[in-house]
């Protein structure tokens, strides 16, 4: 099967991006293994522009809805299936190419090609490609944390920060991500801790002097998490000081880990431009990689802020980009 375009990735920018190709008649493939992304694991998202509060169960509800209504003869889904691998069979400007089976849009001799192929061994040919694949957390490595997820643990102060008013917390990671989620924490809870594995943070200078200034919060350097702690919620958090070797246990009530998330780029390895970090190095005027026929959003790129707001915002970019293309090759 042929298309103009296909999307990969059913989060918020995927389904930003297969929204607008149906209002602009683009014939769009999108896969999915399914639909909301990271934020599902929410129990409460409070950010999302236009809706004060809903769980991430719901947003994905809503996003698959919205989709659905625009699913017709131009725009096609396959949910619940893996993307395992993404070929470029013909570079733009190149002539000819392998012909395409069925009435298709594309024309010989015209842009670029892909090849998506599935895990269910399915493969879809098109023009180009919007990669919004999205990442997954970098889950923390110790006894009780996979115990306590949604019990106390949790990967995203954005989302959950409100829930923890008058609360003990940890944060765990350094970082400018760490730092950050210790500073929307210390609007609701009573006590920040934040715990830095090696001996100094790694956040800029700037956010650290703004982050320890207040009183809520208390910075561990050389801090190893080795246990977190419970009956059905999180009690306590056992770390050591690796200086000193002291083990300590710490009462708290919230757990945040901030230690980094790992993009869904495995099968663009070698075919886009990526940093050190695995993320798609795009134009961030336009969303384009570095392959001409592909763009990407959301998560997945070199984009510094992830949020749903602004993978939204640049799907769509990335679509009114793709647009313009496609009208050039006609």
């Amino acid at each position: 099967m042929s298309y103009e375009l296909i999307i990969v990735g059913g989060g918020p920018a995927g389904v930003a991006a297969g929204v607008y190709a149906a209002r602009k008649r683009i014939k769009t493939l999108l896969i999915t293994e399914s639909f909301g992304g990271q934020s599902t694991d929410s129990v409460d998202i409070q950010n999302w522009i236009g809706i004060v509060s809903m769980t991430g169960v719901e947003l994905a509800e809503r996003l698959e809805k919205h989709l659905k209504a625009y699913s017709d003869d131009v725009l096609e889904l396959k949910p619940h299936v893996k993307v395992s691998r993404i070929t470029q069979l013909k570079k733009a400007g190149e002539k000819g190419g392998p012909p395409s089976r069925g009435r298709s849009p594309l024309r010989r001799g015209e842009g670029p090609l892909f090849e998506v192929e599935t895990d269910d061994g399915k493969k879809y040919q098109s023009r180009i490609i919007i990669f919004a694949l999205g990442s997954r957390r970098r889950k923390l490595q110790v006894k009780g944390a996979d115990t306590f997820e949604h019990k106390g643990v949790v990967y995203c102060a954005s989302c959950d920060a409100p829930l923890f008013r008058d609360r003990d917390i940890v944060v765990v990671g350094g970082g400018n991500a760490g730092l950050e989620a210790a500073e929307q924490l210390t609007a609701y809870a009573t006590s920040v801790h934040i715990f830095e594995l090696g001996p100094e943070f790694h956040g800029d200078k700037m956010t650290q002097e703004r982050v320890f200034k207040n009183p809520k919060v208390t910075a561990h350097t050389n801090a190893e998490t080795l246990e977190i702690k419970g009956d059905t919620m999180v009690s306590q958090v056992v770390w050591k000081d690796k200086k000193t070797g002291e083990t300590q246990e710490l009462s708290v009530q919230g757990v945040f880990v901030e230690i980094g998330s790992i993009p869904n780029t495995e099968m663009l390895k070698g075919l886009v431009e990526m940093n050190k970090y695995g993320e798609v190095v795009i134009d961030h005027k336009r969303s384009r990689t570095s392959v001409e026929g592909i763009w990407a959003s959301g998560d997945a790129t070199d984009q510094p802020y992830k949020q749903n707001n602004i993978s939204m915002g640049d799907a769509v970019k990335a679509l009114e980009d793709a647009y313009l293309y496609l009208q050039k090759l006609k």
